[in-house]
């Protein structure tokens, strides 16, 4: 019986590792499907497992329901930042000498 179990939870272990690294190095459109179908799955689990909030945050997570920005679904220009110069003036007479 122990060998069995080992060998199941070696198996479980290298799937494991095997859909990290799909995910982590695999192209962005699969790692979106595997995300969703994945949120779908969870989805339809029975209610008694409560599998709701990370079926929403899955699905929120493969960029289906974000904005174009991934932000507040306002694209407005209405709050945006003042334009900052990245170059900065110190005028000559200001700066000292070191001894």
């Amino acid at each position: 019986m122990n060998h069995l179990l080992d060998n199941l939870l070696v198996g479980a272990v290298l799937l494991l590792s095997l859909g990290y690294a799909l995910a982590k190095l695999g192209p962005r459109t699969l790692r979106q499907r595997m995300l969703e179908h994945l949120s779908r799955m969870l989805e339809s689990a029975p209610a008694g497992f409560r599998l709701g909030r990370v079926a929403q945050r899955l699905a929120a997570a493969s960029g289906k329901t974000q904005a174009a920005c991934g932000g507040c679904d306002n694209c407005g220009s209405e709050n945006s930042p003042p334009k900052v110069s990245a170059e900065i003036s110190v005028p000559v007479g200001k700066i000292g000498r070191r001894a």
